[in-house]
């Protein structure tokens, strides 16, 4: 069918993403980018176990996810695709690859460097600059933690 959610969560598959937004969108597969996730067995066997029993879960890598994202958009399957961080989501974004989609930030936690923008997340000068970037490849930012939250835009995150 689609993919209905693209979302940035350190956390990756996590009750946050699969009820609060699972329970309005009802996905089918989670799709996780991210390069060392999709090369450790025991990480994809760690993050299945939190798949809902209704759905299916991938995990590839940055450029196999380039090459399977026009099979993920025509599908028949409801996708809800995550990274666990910026730098995934803008390495598949290049070339315009998500230009005219929407990216959530759902959860970036505090550490070195970052500072709070919202409660749930936190961005460093690094973290700006790819949000910059995504924004530079056509790509519609908003940072959401639940369906029922507030939107807060790239701008509104990048002055604050």
């Amino acid at each position: 069918m689609a993919i209905l959610l693209f979302r940035v969560d350190e956390r990756l598959i996590h009750g946050q993403v699969t009820l609060g937004w699972g329970e309005r969108i009802r996905p089918s597969h989670y799709v996780v980018v991210d390069d060392a996730l999709a090369a450790s067995g025991w990480e994809k066997d760690l993050y299945q176990l939190g798949t809902p029993q209704e759905a299916t879960s991938d995990f590839v890598g940055v450029e196999e996810a380039r090459g399977r994202l026009a099979e993920w958009r025509r599908g028949a399957e409801r996708v809800v695709l995550l990274t666990r961080d910026l730098d995934h989501m803008t390495r598949l974004a290049r070339g315009g690859a998500l230009a005219g989609e929407t990216v959530n930030l759902g959860g970036i936690h505090h550490g070195p460097g970052r500072r709070e923008r919202l409660p749930y997340l936190f961005l460093d000068d690094a973290d700006e600059e790819r949000i910059r970037a995504l924004v530079a490849e056509g790509v519609d930012i908003v940072a959401q933690d639940l369906p029922s939250s507030a939107k807060t835009s790239a701008a509104r995150l990048l002055d604050a």
